[in-house]
């Protein structure tokens, strides 16, 4: 099954934390698990807060990115359009709020799972939460808006 990010087009695929054209970034991929989608990541030990635990950055970071590609697969649900067809459905950050429940430790895998709570016109509401070995470590909601077309202008030049 192809993630999400995989569909994204060639000139709307650097973001650090899912582009996958962007070398240096997260590469999250992000899949339909039923009605919540799924990311998997391993952080690495440059994503130290203190020994032993994850920089919160970090975890804004995933359930950011968790968060606006899942707006776009909702999206294109909603329509019921596949994610390869156009015009593509590309989402931004309006607002993002994360809430820590507990450190996360270092070493397992991170898995963020995200619910669609709300499609409104061109914004989307996601819920998504980020669980370290089975623990909730960190909740965030994040206000997803369609990408202006002057920003998908301005990528392709």
């Amino acid at each position: 099954m192809k993630a999400f990010q995989d569909y994204y087009p060639e000139n709307l695929a650097h973001c650090y934390g899912c582009g996958r054209n962007n070398e240096h970034g997260h590469q999250i991929k992000t899949v339909w698990d039923g009605d919540e989608t799924v990311t998997r990541f391993q952080p690495k030990p440059e994503h130290t807060a203190i020994p032993g635990f994850v920089y919160g950055g970090l975890l804004a970071s995933l359930i950011d990115c968790h968060g606006t590609g899942t707006a776009a697969a909702a999206m294109y649900r909603a329509e019921n359009r596949p994610m390869d067809s156009q015009p593509p459905f590309r989402f931004v950050t309006g607002s993002l709020h994360v809430s820590y429940l507990k450190p996360t430790p270092l070493g397992p895998e991170l898995e963020i799972r995200g619910q669609v709570k709300e499609i409104k016109g061109r914004k989307v509401v996601v819920e998504a939460t980020v669980f370290a070995d089975g623990v909730a470590t960190a909740k965030g909601e994040i206000v997803a808006l369609q990408m202006p077309d002057t920003f998908t202008s301005a990528a392709a030049n």
